[in-house]
C-alpha cells in the first residue's frame, strides 16, 4: 500500500487521510450533534467513497457511533479528550479554590462540570475527607442530563437544553430517576426557582448532592459546581447548609465570570 505521509511547506510529515478525519470530526458541534453521509460530503467537499471510508474507520475505532438510519454522532473518547482540553480552560483555574473549600468544608467531593453534547462533563473534582470515593465521576466523565444534581441544574438553566433533553428518552438508573418527562420539567421549575439543584439516590445508590449553576453574560449557562457524598449528610440543616454553600460559590464564580467577560 501507498505512503499516505506527504511532506507539507514547512516540512512537517502530515498524513493525508488523518488530517482528512480530523475535518470530518470538526464538522460535529453542539449545534449539529448528529450528522448524516450526505451532509457531511456536502460540508467537507470529500466525495461521498472517502467520507464513507473515513467514517467507518472511525466507527471501527469507537470514536463515532453510525445508528439505525445511518447517520453519525461522536462517542465519549472523543468528549474525554474534549474534557482534557477544557482543564485548561481558566473556568478551572478560577472554580480551584472553590472546590477545595467546598471540600475541605464538608468533606464531600466537590465537582465542576461543563455541559456538551453527550452530558454534563466533569472537568474537575476534589476529593474531602470523608471515605466516600466516587469513582464513578471522575474527570473527564460525562453523565446524563435527567440525573444526578449538576446535569439537572444545567438543563434547568439552560432553555434550549431543556427542550433538547425533554425531547429526548429518560432512562432509569434508580428507582428515583427523574424518568417521566412531566414530572422532570416540575422538577426543573423548581430547581430554577430555588436556584440549586438537590439530587438523593438518582444515579447512584447511596449519593446524593447539590450543584448550583455558573453564569456567564446574559445569564448564559457556562457550567455547575457541585457537592456529592453520602445521601444522610444531604438530608434537613445539613443539606440546607451544603445547598447554601454551593450556591453562594457558584454565584461568586458567575460574578468573577461576567467582571472578566462582560
Amino acid at each position: 500500500m501507498a505512503r499516505e505521509a506527504v511532506e507539507d511547506s514547512s516540512g512537517r510529515e502530515t498524513v493525508g487521510s488523518v488530517l482528512r478525519a480530523c475535518q470530518l470530526l470538526g464538522q460535529f458541534s453542539a449545534e449539529r450533534p448528529v450528522i448524516t453521509l450526505a451532509e457531511l460530503t456536502a460540508t467537507s467537499g470529500f466525495n461521498k467513497p472517502t467520507v464513507h471510508r473515513l467514517m467507518s474507520t472511525l466507527v471501527e475505532a469507537g470514536w463515532v457511533h453510525r445508528d439505525h438510519s445511518g447517520a453519525y454522532r461522536v462517542r465519549m473518547p472523543m468528549f474525554t479528550i474534549g474534557a482534557a482540553a477544557l482543564a485548561g480552560f481558566d473556568l478551572r483555574t478560577e472554580a480551584r479554590p472553590e472546590l477545595e473549600a467546598l471540600a475541605s468544608d464538608f468533606g464531600d467531593t466537590a465537582f465542576l462540570m461543563v455541559p456538551s453534547p453527550a452530558g454534563a462533563v466533569c472537568i474537575d473534582r476534589v476529593e474531602g475527607g470523608k471515605p466516600m470515593v466516587l469513582a464513578a465521576v471522575s474527570i473527564g466523565s460525562v453523565l446524563p442530563y435527567h440525573a444526578a444534581a449538576a446535569p439537572v441544574a444545567m438543563v434547568a438553566f439552560d432553555p434550549e437544553l431543556r427542550r433538547r433533553v425533554l425531547r429526548e428518552p429518560l432512562p432509569a438508573f434508580t428507582e428515583t430517576t427523574h424518568s417521566e418527562p412531566g414530572e422532570f420539567a416540575t422538577h426543573l421549575d423548581h430547581v430554577r426557582a430555588e436556584g440549586v439543584s438537590r439530587s438523593r439516590n438518582d444515579y447512584l445508590h447511596g449519593v446524593s448532592a447539590v450543584a448550583a449553576p455558573i453564569l456567564g453574560s446574559r445569564e448564559s449557562l457556562v457550567g455547575t459546581i457541585s457537592l456529592g457524598g453520602h445521601s444522610e449528610d444531604f438530608t434537613g440543616a445539613d443539606g440546607d447548609v451544603r445547598a447554601e454553600a454551593v450556591r453562594a460559590a457558584a454565584r461568586r464564580l458567575s460574578d468573577s465570570l461576567k467582571a472578566a467577560r462582560p
